[in-house]
């Protein structure tokens, strides 16, 4: 036998003789099989058990974040905004007619998109080419940042936006917005205010519009580009219009600093026309916020001098302490606490309350004060609404102010009107309830019918005391010493109450420095609006005399000239009314 056969068997016999008896090796080996596929087994099942909670766990997490996300608030890139929100409309605003006062118009903006301009510095020269008041430094900034969006400018012409096209810049683009137009320019500026560049009112009935609900919508995008329903105001532009002339020539020819009117239906509270001037354009508002360009007649205070007289009367009237016939001592100036009342136009005799009225006696209008008593006088100009802020829509309202404490003395100088301030507007509001019937009606900027004005009117003063009134404001003006003779317009039975006072300069009452007005109503007869105009600080006036009776008393003849007959008021001329005929 070779050694490779020998070698084979011995192995063979030692592979047998190792393993034990056959049965029992036999039974062994089969367990050993079973055993081994049974954790194989059980080794899948949890893989598939790991790989499906590991799945389970991703989708979760994933759904965990996409809920996260949904919850967020949607964050803003850039300067841009939502579509809807540039393209959203504002109202149309319109007059009492009709006549369109404020509107949108659709325009572009400019917009720069860094990320794919290929050359900052040719953009920056073409661009300029056509918008030569870029600033360079910021626009290049802009240009040449690694941000994705840029505002260039803001609501462009279709001009430019033409010629900008031409150029072919590559990441240049345009917007879609809406851009506020007034197409009476200045004309009703501090009725109508403006707005932002976001086409949000800031001011004005603009601002009063967007507080009515507009910008919440706005706020929470559920506004859109539907055109709504336009806004009326009680503004008669033709009347707006006049009135705003007449202020801009009274400036030029009495070289005031400032100056302002209104026209009120003393029956609704309706304010017809209200103008300030200096102004602004708000197409253009570049000088709006200009202190010069306040709105005088309902944001700015002022002493209103002698037309406080007329309120002073109605009180003594009013409160029974005297009548037309009661006279008052002016023979000599009044010595009160150091302080000396007098007369600009002394008479230095009695008084009857019609001359008091006419040659507008400080010292008869202090004593009449005196009479009625310091709480009763402050109690009246409360409820003629003058010691406290308006009520109405426009959102340029101040508060009047008063003295801390009323002593005899302050009593006696608002007699005449110093030492109480109130908005021109309040004072033309008070007025109306003189010669209305005795009601007190808080202006609106909105039309109001006359049933809806008799609902909130507030009697003031007693039917005898209109009556006195009317006497006496026609007096002023018909009477050759009434200091209202100027405003007179034939077949217009004008009536009124001038106001010159000293303006206030650090604390004291400068001479020659005054604040002119002249509170009016028309026709005397059956008063159907009230017509208030002042000027401030006037350097000269009719008869180079700088007083209200040549500067502001004339300018209130003019504006009812030119605005009766708009206003629908038939002039009545002869002493029963009728027209005068006249051959020629």
């Amino acid at each position: 036998m070779s050694f490779l056969s020998r070698i084979m068997n011995i192995k063979s016999k030692a592979h047998f003789s190792a393993t034990p008896r056959g049965a029992r090796r036999a039974g062994d080996g089969k367990a050993r099989f079973e055993g081994t596929l049974k954790r194989s087994g059980a080794q899948a099942k949890s893989r598939v058990g790991i790989i499906f909670a590991g799945f389970t766990v991703a989708y979760l997490v994933i759904g965990g974040r996409l809920v996260e996300y949904g919850m967020a608030k949607p964050e803003t890139v850039s300067s841009i905004m939502p579509s809807d929100n540039l393209l959203a409309s504002r109202p149309d605003i319109l007059d009492r007619n009709g006549q369109v006062l404020a509107t949108d118009i659709r325009t572009v903006s400019l917009y720069a998109e860094p990320s794919k301009i290929i050359d900052p510095d040719e953009a920056l020269e073409e661009l300029t080419s056509v918008l030569p008041d870029l600033e360079p430094k910021s626009t290049y900034r802009k240009l040449s940042s690694k941000s994705h969006f840029q505002w260039l400018r803001r609501q462009l012409t279709p001009r430019q936006q033409s010629q900008i096209l031409a150029l072919g810049i590559p990441g240049i683009g345009f917007r879609p917005e809406k851009r506020r137009f007034y197409p009476g320019g200045a004309t009703a500026s501090h009725v109508l205010g403006l707005v932002n560049i976001d086409n949000r009112g800031i001011a004005g009935m603009e601002k009063y519009v967007d507080s009515q609900g507009l910008a919440d919508l706005a706020a929470v995008g559920m506004t859109n580009d539907a055109k709504l329903e336009p806004v009326k105001l009680s503004i008669d532009l033709r009347v707006q219009n006049a009135l705003r002339d007449v202020l801009v020539d009274g400036m030029q020819r009495y070289q005031g600093i400032g100056a302002g009117g209104v026209v009120l239906n003393a029956h609704t509270g309706e304010v017809v026309a209200l103008a300030s001037y200096p102004d602004f354009d708000p197409n253009e508002p570049t000088h709006a916020l200009d202190p010069d360009r306040l709105n005088r007649v309902s944001a700015g205070t002022y002493e209103m001098g002698s037309t406080f007289k007329a309120f002073t009367i109605a009180m003594g009237l009013d409160y029974g302490t005297m009548t037309l016939n009661t006279t008052f001592d002016a023979t000599k100036p009044l010595y009160i606490g150091g302080f000396t009342i007098h007369d600009f136009h002394g008479t230095r005799r009695v008084l009857t309350v019609d001359e008091v009225f006419v040659h507008s006696s400080n010292i008869g209008a202090a004593r009449m004060a005196d009479a009625v008593g310091i709480d009763a006088h402050k109690a009246f100009l409360q409820r003629m609404g003058l010691l406290s802020r308006m009520d109405t829509e426009l959102p340029e309202v101040a508060s009047p102010s008063q003295p801390r404490t009323w002593k005899r003395i302050n009593s006696m100088t608002i007699a005449y009107g110093h030492g109480v301030a109130t908005t021109p507007l309040q004072t033309a509001m008070a007025g109306a309830a003189l010669v209305n019937g005795g009601y007190l009606i808080q202006p609106t900027f909105l039309p109001r019918t006359r049933e809806a004005a008799d609902k909130i009117a507030v009697k003031v003063v007693k039917d005898s005391t209109v009556r006195d009134m009317r006497k006496l404001f026609r007096d002023n003006v018909v009477e050759s010493v009434g200091s209202g003779k100027q405003a007179g317009v034939p077949g217009f039975d004008v009536g009124g109450k001038t106001g010159t006072a000293e303006k206030l300069v650090r604390g004291r009452y400068v001479n020659g420095h005054n604040f002119n007005a002249f509170l009016s109503a028309f026709p005397m007869s059956d008063p159907q609006y009230v017509v208030l105009v002042f000027i401030d600080d006037p350097r000269t006036g009719e008869r180079n005399s700088n007083i209200a009776g040549n500067t502001a008393t004339p300018m209130v003849g003019r504006v009812i000239a030119r605005v009766a007959p708009l206003l629908g008021v038939q002039p009545k001329f002869g002493p029963d009314g009728s027209a005068t005929l006249v051959s020629y």
